[in-house]
């Protein structure tokens, strides 16, 4: 996958959009994708936590290893057994689950990790977004992208309603579940007369998601 040419501030993107969903007492937290520790770093900072993390890239897993307790590198489907079971309070996926491909197998191991009241974060692009649902039905084209709802390196694509299930169908509840980065245009309006307004979820470029175990 073509990881090494992404555009500037991909892997330091701090997320703040995904800050409201981190729990105040969560001590211990796993960030799964951390980039060079943006983001990371942030959550430590305001929670004053532990914060481990797992990342694809060597050069930013290096630079995240400056910025918090631990980082594993490398992908996570081979990281996640050398995980500690029962242990953390809070484990983030901003924008990752897209890019693995089987994140569902993912999230049923993953789950062994959180403490009792522990909870899985995410946010995964909505394939359902205004503009990659207009390419798809107007213009009948499935084109890739260097970023975006249509990046190349993603390899799964979701709807709120997959996203929902899956959790689902992984052992998990669902806490709560809901659009991020609503869109300024009016387009999602117009697309919705003809269906007197029943499919508002294309406003939302992702969908932030709060779980914890069933």
């Amino acid at each position: 996958m073509d990881y090494e040419n992404k555009e500037e501030g991909y892997y330091n993107n701090t997320r703040e959009e995904m800050l409201a969903f981190l729990p105040q007492d969560a001590k211990t937290i796993l960030d799964v994708g951390c980039a060079d520790g943006s983001f990371s770093k942030i959550i430590k900072e305001k929670n004053n936590a532990e914060v481990w993390g797992i990342e694809y890239m060597p050069e930013e897993a290096k630079k995240a290893s400056t910025k918090i307790d631990r980082v594993f590198t490398g992908p996570c489907e081979d990281n996640i057994d050398e995980l500690p079971d029962n242990y953390f309070d809070a484990i983030y996926f901003n924008d990752i689950l897209e890019h693995l491909v089987d994140p569902y197998m993912v999230l049923e191991k993953i789950i062994t990790k959180l403490s009792k009241n522990g909870v899985v974060i995410s946010s995964i692009p909505n394939m359902r977004y205004h503009s990659a649902l207009k390419k798809l039905i107007f213009s009948k084209d499935w084109k890739y992208a260097d970023h975006g709802i249509m990046d190349k390196t993603h390899l799964r694509f979701f709807t709120k309603k997959s996203i929902f299930n899956m959790y689902k169908d992984a052992g998990y509840d669902v806490i709560e579940h809901k659009g991020i980065n609503i869109t300024k245009s009016l387009k999602p309006w117009l697309y919705n007369i003809p269906f007197l307004f029943t499919a508002l979820d294309m406003r939302y470029l992702q969908f932030a998601t709060v779980a914890k175990k069933s």
